[in-house]
């Protein structure tokens, strides 16, 4: 597996190249990004230019989000399609093989009508990615607070999700695994030795407090290997299957940690070395 990061935990205010190239300096081997960053990054620097700084540096752009609002209306869905393309367009100029996004456990639309409006959406957004060899992540989302956010109720577990996955019918579709999200569901073990490595198409990691797990905040986490969740487990799961793609460190928290980036980026590589070492995965 490649250890890698997202902006969330690390690398505020940076570039691109000093996220990367930092994320590089503490062993990292992977970045998420946005498709418009890329394209800046790469209009800024020249395309060759930033290519070659990730061979050079041995890193790879694991992922990027999906642009489009596709909880919304019809118009802004629609009105942001051409987005994706081009967000696509980029990311496969730099071999990036993931587009996710999550997915909310609660929506103000009727279930039924949401769900099918989000199917043919996501089928739609699912055909543009596979033109440019993109596989698209969904994330279900667990923490109890959001299952009531909204008017109605909407899916949250992995097995929701992977049966949503087979309805949208598209062979680029998988999960964004998120550990935060496999903890506040109280996911096992048994379902992740369940996962063929083919139905993930990315994975998060991050940690939780002490609290109950009905209490879990989404935007409360904490760094791999500060809080309860047995990380050890969810990564030795992910490696018995056979999964090899990229761990993402993805840590939201309500306000600034009060630490520098290079502290930050040394708390991360901490958390994993620990996560892995106890894993005995290297």
């Amino acid at each position: 597996m490649i250890k890698g990061l997202t902006r969330a935990g690390t690398g505020h205010g940076e570039t691109t190249e000093q996220f990367i190239r930092n994320a590089a300096a503490h062993g990292f081997g992977a970045v998420d990004l946005g498709g418009d960053e890329l394209e800046r990054w790469a209009q800024e620097a020249g395309l060759e230019a930033a290519q070659g700084l990730l061979k050079e540096l041995g890193m790879t752009v694991a992922s990027i989000h999906l642009p489009v609002d596709w909880r919304s209306d019809e118009e802004t869905f629609r009105s942001g399609l051409a987005e994706l393309a081009k967000h696509a367009e980029w990311a496969a100029k730099f071999g990036v093989k993931a587009c996710c996004t999550y997915v909310l456990p609660a929506s103000d639309y009727k279930s039924a009508h949401f769900t099918v409006l989000a199917t043919r959406r996501l089928r739609i957004c699912a055909d543009i990615l596979d033109g440019f060899g993109i596989r698209l992540g969904l994330e279900f989302v667990g923490p109890h607070h959001l299952r009531t956010r909204w008017a109605n109720p909407f899916l949250w577990t992995m097995e929701e999700t992977l049966d949503w996955i087979g309805a949208i019918g598209r062979a680029n579709v998988g999960l964004l695994l998120d550990a935060y999200h496999w903890y506040t569901t109280e996911g096992t073990v048994e379902d992740l030795l369940k996962l063929e490595p083919s139905q993930i198409v990315h994975v998060h990691i991050n940690d939780a407090k002490p609290v109950p797990v009905e209490e879990v905040l989404d935007n409360d986490r904490l760094y791999p290997g500060e809080g309860v969740i047995d990380l050890a487990a969810f990564i030795r799961s992910l490696e018995q299957i056979g999964y090899r793609g990229a761990v993402a460190q993805e840590i939201l928290t309500a306000g600034p940690s009060g630490q520098t980036n290079e502290e930050l980026y040394a708390r991360s590589a901490a958390g994993f070395a620990k996560v892995f070492k106890d894993a005995g995965v290297e």
